[in-house]
């Protein structure tokens, strides 16, 4: 099978016109005449020709292609699969990939993101945190494209997206499916989007079936699986404790495992995003998972072909189901 990626020869021959004329096209180049930049466009689009970006930026005396990537923290798992994943992505364009981890400060943050400008990277995927990201209008020459969450304060952002709603809306209604009705919700900071469009869809689905949500069964701000623990220890002491758990990322559902350890209760739980080891347990982990190189890979193409428009794009999640969504109340 031959799988030689085209070529602006290619190009060329397909909309019969000069090479010159398609690099011309390719880079936006000014005067050239409307009717060869239609039949350029149309070649372009029957042979899914893609512009090398690395060799476009030394062509213009530019340095290599590198891309900054800056997430919350490289040691969960979610983060450092999702810098495989635009490292990988990335080298489709034959760029490099510089990483950042700013361990939930948004001032660690902001460091990385102006340290890596200064240092000539200039188009970065951000992961952003739950603070105003206002002050990136100081920075007008960098390009910029959000993974996971809206950042605030922009009025205006490439954003790449999980399904939240949904996968929230659809893990609590599993668990509503199973006769489950004391459904506790731990969760992350409120403040970043993905966190409150899950629980969203959690108190979406609860409010669907009827079922009022409680609010002393609901967990904010959790962040480290040794917490989650002790929270899950002190709902399961409650007088009407849940029967259920709806972990909004990974370190829940794990700290939801710790806690169950030393417990002689089963209750039933959903975890959003999946994680290594989750189909090994007994049960093994029912979990809402999507993607990982298709989210990566989305925020790539965005940052090499920016548009003056804001776009958005969600990547679907689908529920897998191991056991421990599909325990049922006792």
């Amino acid at each position: 099978m031959n799988t030689r990626k085209p070529t602006m020869a290619d190009v060329a021959r397909q909309a019969g016109v000069s090479l010159k004329t398609v690099s011309r096209v390719v880079n936006q180049e000014p005067h050239v005449r409307a009717t060869l930049q239609q039949r350029v466009h149309a070649a372009i689009s029957a042979l899914g020709y893609r512009r090398n970006e690395a060799a476009a930026r030394l062509a213009r005396g530019a340095t290599m292609l590198t891309l900054g990537l800056v997430m919350e923290n490289i040691s969960n798992e979610f983060y450092s699969r999702l810098a495989a994943a635009v490292e990988a992505a990335s080298a489709e364009h034959e760029a490099l990939v510089v990483f950042g981890s700013y361990e939930e400060s948004a001032d660690k943050e902001r460091m990385l993101i102006e340290s890596m400008y200064a240092r000539g990277v200039d188009s970065l995927i951000v992961v952003p945190s739950a603070a105003d990201h206002g002050w990136l209008a100081e920075h007008p020459g960098l390009t910029t494209v959000f993974v996971d969450r809206v950042p605030l304060g922009l009025a205006a952002a490439d954003v790449v997206l999980l399904d939240d709603v949904w996968g929230g809306r659809t893990a609590t209604e599993h668990l509503l499916a199973r006769g489950h009705r004391r459904i506790a919700l731990i969760s992350d900071d409120h403040g970043l989007s993905s966190v409150h469009d899950r629980a969203t869809g959690y108190r979406t689905a609860l409010a669907a079936a009827g079922v009022p949500a409680d609010e002393e069964l609901v967990v904010r701000g959790v962040f480290e699986p040794g917490r989650v623990s002790r929270e899950v220890t002190r709902l399961l002491d409650l007088p009407s404790p849940p029967t259920a758990f709806f972990a909004t990322n990974n370190r829940a559902a794990i700290g939801i495992l710790q806690a169950l350890r030393e417990r002689p209760e089963r209750p039933a739980y959903v975890s959003f995003d999946d994680f290594a080891l989750a189909d090994v347990f007994s049960p093994g982990v029912t979990v809402v998972r999507y993607d990982v190189s298709r989210l990566a890979r989305s925020a790539v193409d965005l940052l090499l072909n920016p548009s003056p428009a804001p776009r958005r794009i969600k990547v679907p999640v689908e529920l897998v189901a191991r056991g421990s969504g599909e325990v049922p109340p006792p």
